[in-house]
């Protein structure tokens, strides 16, 4: 007999939420753990997501194993995603020093297969050090992803970012067209590898000028709550004095600075219905949440990044479950009420970090 609490009539529909997945190498297992953690529950739906570098690769992860077996299927395809990267890293010289395992420490600055790569990419293009365009990443998602299934994803739309090199603008694929080239042009770091030519145009890596876009969800979706996985630290107090130092941060500001032009725009566009200066019938307000845990991301290197030894994405996908789940603890509630980032606040000085 079904107990009268539990009835079918009784049950809320999940609320529908867009995602918003950036990029950030081998700490996109983060994004993976929190993907985990939302596909899991139930009372989660997603409508559509916005996915830039290994933010791309999770989401058509996803949307691949979605179609085929549902949410579990897209759990299972994310893990052999995952499995698959490192596994391929498992013999790369890129791996972290002996002391730095005996410390349990997950950069790679003492790493000699690192400092060469640095070295090389300082000092040569890809054009040069890479003459024959070999990609082993590309390998991977394509032996990995069903593509034609993911195309063929009806209930989540995909929109892959990735940067025009000839004009400098955010070009967003659409996933009933997304191609391998597509993903690879997202996670296209120009100092690694060569430019993603398609249709005669050439693309980098979509961090530079959409980490990730948020536009396509305004007129694209049916949700007006969208979930950013955010794994590149906005605030990082004090001077960096080391080049490497310097570097990670210069890296990190440009990696940022589309999504917070992004927010900005949404935060004035609702202060203007705010102050009737827009018809809230004819402008969506968008309600804004961010799943991050920068007390645990912001202190492991620019370096770890490089990092795919299984045992540190198991560590970061687990991280991610876990800041997933406390967050739909404290938060569940607030979708489709209103948004959990006070975007005005963030834009004088209070980072969501310091936001309950």
């Amino acid at each position: 007999m079904t107990d009268p609490v539990d009835h079918p009539a009784r049950r809320k529909p999940p609320k529908r939420v867009n995602l918003a997945l950036q990029g950030g190498g081998a700490h996109g297992a983060f994004t993976w753990g929190v993907l985990d953690a939302l596909l899991q529950d139930a009372r989660i739906e997603i409508a559509a997501i916005s996915g830039t570098s290994a933010g791309a690769m999770n989401a058509v992860a996803l949307a691949d194993g979605f179609t085929a077996h549902g949410p579990e299927g897209a759990r299972e395809k994310l893990h052999h995603l995952w499995q698959s990267i490192s596994d391929a890293a498992r013999h790369s010289p890129i791996r972290r020093d002996p002391l730095d395992v005996m410390m349990g420490t997950w950069n790679l600055e003492r790493s000699w297969g690192y400092q060469a790569m640095d070295l090389m990419t300082r000092l040569f293009s890809p054009y040069q050090f890479n003459p024959v365009d070999m990609n082993p990443l590309r390998d991977i998602v394509e032996a990995c992803i069903d593509f034609d299934r993911v195309r063929h994803c009806d209930s989540i739309r995909l929109f892959i970012s990735a940067t025009n090199v000839e004009t400098g603008r955010v070009k967003v694929f659409d996933s009933r067209r997304l191609t391998v080239d597509m993903v690879m042009a997202s996670a296209c770091l120009p100092h690694l590898f060569r430019a993603v030519v398609i249709d005669d145009v050439p693309y980098w890596d979509g961090g530079y000028m959409g980490n990730p876009a948020l536009f396509p969800f305004h007129t694209e979706s049916d949700s007006a709550d969208t979930i950013v996985v955010q794994i590149n630290p906005v605030e990082r107090r004090g001077i960096p004095r080391s080049a490497h130092d310097i570097q990670n941060r210069l890296s990190e500001i440009s990696f940022n600075s589309s999504l917070l032009k992004e927010l900005r725009a949404i935060d004035f566009v609702a202060r203007l219905i705010d102050e009737g200066r827009l018809d809230e019938d004819h402008y969506r307000r968008a309600r804004i949440h961010i799943i991050q845990n920068q007390a645990a991301l912001a202190p492991l290197g620019a370096s770890s990044k490089m990092n795919a030894e299984w045992a540190f994405l198991v560590h970061l996908r687990d991280l991610g479950r876990e800041t997933a789940q406390a967050w739909l603890a404290r938060h569940y509630d607030d979708l489709g009420q209103r948004g959990t980032v006070d975007l005005r606040a963030m834009f004088q000085g209070i980072g969501p970090e310091h936001q309950g």
